[in-house]
């Protein structure tokens, strides 16, 4: 016979669980309101734009980050419609810019390796336009939410949380790796550079010693009288 309050204890970890659970899928199925996520190869002199229909009085927010080459820096450029310049950094290898736009059309956001004459980089973005939608429909309801609502909502800004959090762990692993086989690869041909200067420098100091003790023969010219 089950002890007196083990069931409230089941049922309320049923509840969390399915707090859990109804969080995980709801953040799957719906996401943010619009994003754009995307890894890209930007070769050397070369430019790459990319455009958004963005309406007005949507907050969007651009955030950009250099994995590999080169020195891990980039040019990037964020216009509007009319072409006014709303962001503009030289050479950074990170960076987050935030914005409300002020009218509706498509903006215009580029990255540039054009300064860059042999290395090319791999560049990541995310560009996120407007807000999460609401977790539940009515969300923004005058009456409090239910605990079970309350918690799922909770649960729902931790796990945005960790998929930002694992984002950004994932770049910095891919950037880590991508300078460890840079380090790797400058090591390996110093290394057979040294190997190469130590066995020219052997060869030549054997043929050196041996001209040392090579018998040279003398000939003598008798001048007669």
């Amino acid at each position: 016979m089950p002890r007196p309050g083990s069931a409230q204890r089941w049922v309320a970890a049923a509840g969390r669980w399915g707090c859990w659970l109804l969080a995980l899928l709801l953040l799957l199925v719906t996401g943010p309101g619009c994003a754009s996520e995307i890894t890209f190869e930007l070769p050397d002199n070369a430019k790459q734009c990319f455009y958004e229909d963005i309406a007005q009085g949507t907050k969007c927010t651009l955030e950009f980050q250099v994995i590999t080459g080169g020195h891990y820096d980039v040019d990037c450029r964020l216009e509007d419609p009319d072409g006014k310049v709303l962001y503009k950094e030289m050479k950074k290898q990170y960076d987050s810019f935030t914005f409300t736009a002020s009218k509706n059309g498509t903006y215009k956001f580029c990255f540039s390796n054009e300064f860059s004459t042999f290395t090319h980089k791999t560049v990541y973005f995310d560009f996120q336009v407007g807000e999460d939608p609401p977790l539940f429909p009515s969300e923004n309801r005058v009456s409090a939410l239910t605990q079970m609502e309350s918690a799922c909502v909770s649960i729902h800004e931790a796990l945005k949380s960790v998929i930002d959090y694992q984002t950004h762990f994932r770049l910095r692993e891919a950037q880590g790796r991508s300078r460890a086989e840079d380090l790797n690869t400058r090591v390996a041909y110093w290394s057979v550079g040294e190997a190469l200067i130590l066995l020219v420098v052997s060869i030549g100091q054997v043929f050196l010693l041996k001209s040392f003790f090579s018998d040279k023969r003398t000939t003598t010219t008798r001048v007669g009288s």
